[in-house]
């Protein structure tokens, strides 16, 4: 199994779990989720661009994975999130040119897809 897929995994296991519990934190933070990358002044792909940065910036893999893929079906194409990977490069310095690899990593596997 891939780490994409494994990370997929994992992130849908987790969720499953949470729902299952009746979490109420996990609930609302569904709907802060919902609602932040509701379209608004600024469109969903436009948010999920800005989550990308965020995530390189942070380094977390399954944020990344996520945003990127949320990106593309919000009709983020290649070259708008390679730029928002770019721009959490330069928000990170080098530590986030090691968390822009994971991110190539990711569009290289969505985008070879079609």
């Amino acid at each position: 199994m891939s780490k994409l897929s494994e990370l997929t995994d994992k992130r849908k296991q987790a969720h499953s779990k949470l729902i299952t519990l009746k979490s109420k934190v996990y609930a609302a933070f569904l709907d802060m989720e919902n609602a932040a990358f509701a379209d608004g002044s600024l469109p969903k792909k436009t948010k999920e661009l800005i989550a990308i940065g965020i995530s390189l910036y942070i380094d977390c893999e399954s944020c990344m994975q996520w945003h990127i893929e949320q990106a593309k079906i919000s009709g983020a194409n290649f070259e708008e999130i390679l730029e928002a990977v770019e721009v959490g490069i330069e928000m990170g310095g080098g530590p986030a040119t090691v968390s822009a690899r994971f991110a190539l990593e990711v569009m290289e596997d969505l985008f070879n897809e079609e």
